[in-house]
């Protein structure tokens, strides 16, 4: 009986042991047993407070503004009205589609400066064949004829549209250069890169239109090159088969030279 009690207590006592050492390590304060230290709870508390600080800080920055932005800022150049000299009338209204948008103003000025077309020319080219020299300079001119009075447009729109947008782009310019709390705030400055973004946009879409007017033009161009070439070989040709077919040697000569091209 003595021997089951001994072996008993000390179950109980290693028990309370191993209970002790998975325990949560605290220990009483001052020899109080109910006021208790926890340094997990401690190390806890500790690491919350480094990462409020953390943001605090990060918010901090993120609502600090630039004092010197003004070593970023640019100008932005207005472009001027072109005035286009009209001595008897053979320019009128290039001054007008140049500066505005007015595609009927490009139309009169592009038919007051260029060459018509005369009745008699007009009867000879219905009796051409298509794909000829001379209705390929024809359809030439006709392609000149409408993309030439919409480069006009385009010219004018881009500086009609550059001379709206001027108080929008200093206005914006202002604010982002601005070194007061009144537009620093996170939210203000993303407004701001917004506003940026949609002028630069509508800038890219303005240039758009030049570009392919200047497309436009070099398809012209390339027409007129391509036919020149063609008319060239096509004359060369024409003289080589003739050089051939006609006996063209000077008098008392027996042999034609048929390499000759004028």
């Amino acid at each position: 009986m003595n021997f089951t009690l001994t072996n008993r207590r000390k179950w109980l006592l290693g028990a309370g042991a191993a209970l002790l050492l998975t325990a949560t390590p605290s220990f009483a304060l001052f020899g109080i047993g109910d006021i208790v230290f926890d340094p997990t709870s401690y190390a806890s508390l500790v690491s919350q407070l480094t990462t409020l600080e953390t943001q605090y800080n990060m918010l901090k920055n993120n609502i600090t503004h630039f004092s010197m932005k003004q070593q970023w800022q640019t100008t932005l150049h207005a472009l001027e009205n072109v005035n286009v000299a009209n001595m008897f009338g053979e320019t009128a209204g290039f001054s007008i589609a140049l500066n505005g948008n007015s595609p009927s103003a490009s139309s009169t000025a592009w038919k007051a400066a260029t060459v018509p077309m005369n009745s008699n020319t007009t009867t000879y080219l219905q009796g051409q064949t298509l794909g000829g020299a001379r209705t390929s300079q024809l359809a030439m001119i006709e392609t000149s004829d409408s993309i030439s009075p919409d480069c006009l447009t385009a010219v004018g729109q881009y500086r009609s549209g550059r001379t709206q947008n001027v108080t929008a782009n200093s206005s914006l310019n202002s604010f982002q250069f601005d070194n007061t709390d009144a537009t620093n705030t996170e939210v203000q400055q993303l407004n701001l890169l917004n506003a940026a973004e949609a002028q630069r946009m509508a800038e890219m879409q303005s240039q758009g239109s030049l570009q392919v007017c200047v497309a436009g033009q070099m398809t012209v161009a390339n027409m007129e090159r391509r036919n020149a070439a063609v008319e060239d070989m096509n004359t060369a040709a024409f003289v080589q088969q003739q050089r051939s077919a006609n006996d063209v040697s000077a008098a008392n000569e027996s042999n034609t030279w048929q390499t000759y091209l004028p």
